[in-house]
């Protein structure tokens, strides 16, 4: 009776998100009802007097500015196009999606996750899904497309419960997207919004940060969840979801002949694009290197960008034109196009995102709000862990209504990263906490954008599988994928590490 009740209540507390979730606006509408709202509350604000002090002049205030008046419409009017162009993200997105949409058209991608999972010892298996999965983030659908199902049919051929191998693919793909061992499009995407919301408070300051800002972290965050996901599965998932008692009629796909010629040549061509890079950044000639005394002061961390573009296109070309994915350069200039193509939800959604942050910035709306919640936060003595952990706690609650993650950020960038650089910590760990939150809460959202498909996958195996079937076997992992990388955030900012090149945790 208690248990039936319990799973009552969870039951209606997905619902009840999933219809709130289900009534908000597109993400576009959305911004372009908060740029609505920014320029009227300007109005409000401006006169009615509504001033802080300048948290960096000393001895100046910062006033609302009135976009209402003659001068804020003819910028809203003047800026409209230079908005959407100096958006940080819109160039980075696109310019890395040229490399990723090659090594993922080709095949690339794909057929790395699939050598990766069927090569690897039972023992493994648990471990490679996971692992291969919080690997796929390299390509947005690669790993919900390919490791999902993949998943399942290994895990129903070793004699296990094909559910199980399901949600430890899913597990790595969507709890642990913010991780990697590679930069990948979300590095600049995210950090192109936090540099425009720190240069909120400090524009000098935003000049100095990279896209790699979160680098070290996230790159020992994969080894923290493929561990934490292999055991949840093992110990939890599994045992929960009992024998298997259906059949499964489907083969693996197993690489063929000419793939795996095409990943011997990709993993030369990767490598080889490495040690050219490397010969660009660390002799002191180098052109990366521009005779800086280290690494971190030299240009090559502003040059991200290209460098993502080039390490995914070279291995991605050599792959295609191994497994004749790739016959001439209209195959090229074709699969560039279709990669662009799939970018148009974003560059409108980057649009509405666009006016909305310059508005927010252009009418001082941000710097007053930043300055009187860090004032707040002040006054209460609510700081350290505990407004860490909040934040952790807010933007996880978030994610569960609105599943992008970067028009979340877009979002929450221009209020937290100020307000946590007046509270002591930089916007580089803000954007870090962020990423946490948004992660491990993406396989308990019903919103999040490839949740049916999981879904669909699931009832091929089990006809009765529905969203709080998915959510009851993956709150598992989100739970201590939570707890896990929370604990390794703080012992990281305890030993006082970077948690990217040069990027420390405190603002000064």
């Amino acid at each position: 009776m208690e248990q039936s009740q319990k799973n009552g209540f969870v039951m209606r507390a997905l619902n009840g998100i999933e219809r709130v979730g289900n009534k908000l606006p597109h993400p576009v509408t959305l911004f372009f009802i908060f740029a609505a709202i920014v320029v009227v509350l300007s109005a409000v604000f401006s006169a009615i007097g509504v001033s802080v002090e300048d948290p960096v002049n000393e001895g100046e205030t910062i006033a609302v500015k009135n976009l209402l008046n003659a001068e804020g419409i003819l910028y809203l009017f003047e800026s409209a196009v230079t908005n959407f162009t100096d958006f940080a993200p819109l160039g980075t997105v696109l310019v890395t999606m040229l490399g990723i949409g090659i090594a993922e058209r080709s095949g690339l991608i794909s057929a790395a996750l699939r050598g990766l999972v069927t090569s690897v010892p039972r023992t493994l298996m648990t471990a490679a899904l996971v692992f291969g999965g919080v690997m796929s983030s390299m390509a947005a659908d690669a790993g919900y497309v390919v490791l999902t199902p993949l998943g399942a049919v290994l895990f129903a051929g070793l004699g296990r419960h094909p559910l199980a191998g399901l949600a430890a693919a899913f597990a790595g793909v969507s709890g642990g997207y913010s991780a990697n061992l590679l930069l990948t499009s979300l590095d600049p995407l995210l950090g192109g919004m936090t540099q425009d919301a720190a240069a909120i408070i400090s524009p000098e300051y935003a000049e100095g940060i990279n896209y790699a800002m979160n680098f070290y972290f996230m790159f020992a965050s994969v080894f923290l969840l493929t561990i934490l996901g292999t055991w949840v599965t093992d110990k939890i998932v599994e045992p929960r979801l009992g024998t298997y008692k259906g059949s499964v009629n489907e083969d693996v796909n197993y690489l063929r002949p000419q793939e795996k010629k095409g990943l011997w040549g990709a993993l030369i061509a990767f490598l080889l694009t490495l040690i050219g890079i490397a010969l660009l950044v660390i002799p002191s000639w180098g052109p990366l290197r521009a005779g800086e005394a280290n690494i971190i002061d030299a240009p090559f961390l502003n040059t991200l960008v290209p460098v993502i573009l080039i390490v995914f296109f070279i291995p991605g070309l050599v792959y295609g034109l191994l497994t004749k994915e790739i016959k001439n350069d209209k195959d090229v200039a074709d699969q560039l196009s279709e990669t662009m193509a799939t970018m148009g939800s974003y560059i409108v959604l980057a649009f509405a995102a666009a006016q909305f942050v310059s508005y927010f910035n252009e009418s001082n709306l941000g710097t007053v709000l930043a300055v009187r919640g860090a004032a707040f936060i002040d006054a209460t003595g609510f700081t350290g862990v505990p407004l860490i952990l909040t934040f952790v706690v807010v933007s996880g609650f978030i994610n569960l209504f609105i599943g992008s993650a970067s028009a979340k950020w877009a979002i929450m960038a221009p209020v937290f990263v100020p307000m946590m650089m007046l509270s002591g910590y930089s916007p580089e760990f803000t954007q870090l906490v962020y990423r946490i939150a948004d992660s491990t809460t993406n396989v308990i959202s019903p919103l999040m954008p490839y949740f049916a498909i999981v879904i669909a996958f699931a009832q091929k195996y089990d006809k009765k599988v529905g969203i709080g079937t998915l959510v009851s076997t993956m709150l598992p992992y989100s739970i201590v994928f939570s707890l896990g990388w929370v604990v390794m955030m703080l012992i990281w900012m305890w030993i006082g590490l970077p948690i990217g090149p040069g990027t420390p945790i405190e603002y000064p």
